[in-house]
């Protein structure tokens, strides 16, 4: 697995999950701050040329470095949940394959502070690359659970108590009168199909967010990023004293 650009190799540093690095000669205070932190952390740094970072790239924006790290521990659905700092705050993707929406959908769920990612292996956008790099280095934070079968996940989360919010644009319900100090689950589709029909079925609520402008749609990481961030304002005043 490879990454590039500044802030996701330094995300993968800081995780320990780097096992080579490579940079341009060129003198850049940052990536001066990529060589002492892989120093401290025992990764050899070579020294490459633009045209090599090009191609080991596939000419993404590399801003001069690019890592090869090793996979995150495979983690199941109960791991995400028994894992959780309180009350489970999950996203599930059903069917997101583009790269950009998967990695700032990951960048959204760690500025949350939820517990983690649910996607299914197949038919997925790759965490390295563009996703790595739309996340900001977030993807070697956040904890991602692969599963089969995302019908199967839902039934998982709520053997396991947390209840399914799936987004979608003709939910009977607005997405701020779910309780979301409850263990929860927000599930979002692909965009232009959003959710599939058997997905739909299995989510205990459908939800939907209130536009009051001309385009009646949302990208699918800004729905998430707006359901996380109503979940985080209600268990914030949850705990503020009356």
């Amino acid at each position: 697995m490879r990454v590039y650009g500044i802030h996701p190799v330094l995300e993968a540093l800081r995780a320990g999950r780097v096992t080579a690095l490579r940079m341009s000669v060129r003198a850049d205070d940052r990536l001066s701050e990529l060589v002492r932190v892989a120093e401290q952390q025992g990764v050899r740094v070579r020294r490459a040329t633009v045209g090599e970072l090009d191609r080991l790239a596939r000419r993404g924006a590399h801003q001069g470095v690019v890592a090869d790290v090793h996979e995150a521990d495979r983690l199941s659905v109960e791991d995400l949940v028994a894992g959780a700092k309180g009350a489970p705050l999950v996203v599930v993707l059903d069917g997101i394959e583009d790269p950009h929406n998967v990695g700032a959908i990951i960048r959204t769920v760690d500025a949350a502070g939820a517990d983690g990612v649910i996607r299914q292996a197949r038919h997925a956008a790759r965490l390295d690359g563009a996703a790595a790099k739309a996340s900001a280095g977030a993807v070697s934070h956040v904890r991602i659970a692969e599963v089969v079968n995302i019908a199967r996940a839902l039934e998982s989360l709520k053997d396991a108590g947390v209840w399914t919010i799936g987004l979608a644009a003709d939910g009977a319900t607005p997405y701020d009168a779910i309780d979301f100090r409850l263990p929860s689950a927000v599930v979002v589709g692909a965009e232009g199909t959003g959710l599939r029909r058997l997905i739909r079925e299995r989510c205990d609520w459908l939800a939907s967010i209130p536009l009051a402008g001309h385009v009646q749609s949302l990208n699918v990481s800004v729905a998430a990023g707006i359901a996380l961030f109503e979940a985080v304002r209600q268990r914030r005043a949850a705990r503020r004293p009356a």
